[in-house]
């Protein structure tokens, strides 16, 4: 299978000016400023197949946006290379752009005052969208997100959720090869957030599309990708599959026991994180996992016993953390 996305050495640094507060600081500024650099991307390097789809990780400021705008032409790199379904994406070549999309979670496309349907008829316009194909793509993705009752209505009467959806509708009219997502489901309830994410999974499925897609949401993370790649201050930490990010990253393993006595004081086991009538959940370390669910069946009387991953979020947590330990260490 040949890669739609290709990094190699991305970058991208800005220079930043800055002065302490007070007058004499704001005048002094005026003859002799001072800047520091800011390396928002330092030299990241992968590959995503056509058709994949690949969460893209990180906290805020670590460069996800950043990366996603030069992909899309944006923006320029400092360096490094980057190819697109064989297009240089800082030339923004019509025909690279009709084959791209970024779909923004904090921004607006669509016009404020203007029913969605004719914005949709605007997009058609923009991308030179024949007409049968742009009625037929249009009407599938109104049924699939159940848009029916809403395209009528100027967008700014819409909520929040509601908007969204509209604006993955118009940023997909065109049916685009590559989605650049970025946290498309920022500030939805759970039942939309569900909603979007089968959304994109089945335009993925129908259109063969290749997906990259950030979000704080690991649940869209875990529902949608196989594989996720994790930056943090600009650098690539990893990038493989989520069991690998798990195995690679986790110390510790979550244990559930059902014990005859509730009231059993289990803390000699492991850290008793939770306790539901008489499920008890225990966090070991994961190289202590089977001495210690050894001696839970041996000393307490069991009726069940799990042994677990964390939580995705617990382990992200922790790659965030432990590099910014290291990071301040350094």
């Amino acid at each position: 299978m040949t890669d739609a996305i290709t990094i190699r050495e991305l970058a991208k640094h800005y220079r930043v000016p800055e002065r302490e507060a007070g007058l004499k600081a704001a005048i002094g500024s005026l003859f002799r400023r001072k800047y520091r650099a800011v390396k928002a991307v330092d030299g990241i390097s992968f590959n995503i197949e056509a058709g994949e789809v690949v969460g893209f990780l990180g906290p805020n400021g670590a460069g996800k946006t950043t990366t996603l705008k030069m992909l899309s032409g944006l923006l320029h790199a400092s360096s490094g290379e980057v190819n697109v379904l064989g297009y240089k994406p800082a030339e923004r070549s019509y025909d690279f752009l009709k084959q791209v999309t970024l779909v923004m979670g904090n921004r607006n496309q669509l016009s404020w005052d203007l029913p969605a349907l004719d914005s949709f008829d605007l997009q058609r316009a923009i991308y030179g969208v024949p007409l049968e194909q742009f009625k037929k793509t249009r009407d599938d993705f109104i049924e699939l997100l159940d848009l029916q009752s809403l395209v009528t209505k100027p967008i700014r009467n819409l909520s929040l959720g509601e908007r969204m959806k509209m604006e993955i509708v118009g940023a997909l009219l065109h049916r685009p090869k590559v989605l650049f997502l970025d946290e498309p489901t920022i500030g939805l309830d759970v039942t939309m957030q569900r909603r979007i994410r089968s959304f994109v999974a089945e335009y993925n499925q129908r259109y063969g599309a290749t997906v990259l897609l950030t979000s704080h949401y690991m649940a869209d993370v875990e529902a949608l990708c196989k594989r996720v790649v994790v930056i943090h201050h600009g650098r690539l930490l990893f990038d493989g599959d989520l069991a690998g990010l798990v195995e690679r990253f986790s110390a510790y393993k979550t244990v559930g026991v059902t014990v005859q006595d509730g009231d059993a004081d289990l803390s000699r086991f492991g850290e008793v994180v939770a306790r539901d009538g008489l499920r008890i959940t225990l966090r070991v370390p994961k190289a202590e996992a089977s001495r210690v669910t050894s001696r839970l069946l041996s000393e307490m009387q069991v009726d069940d016993l799990t042994v677990e991953d964390p939580p995705i979020d617990d382990v992200i947590d922790h790659v965030f953390s432990m590099e910014s330990s290291e990071g301040a260490a350094a």
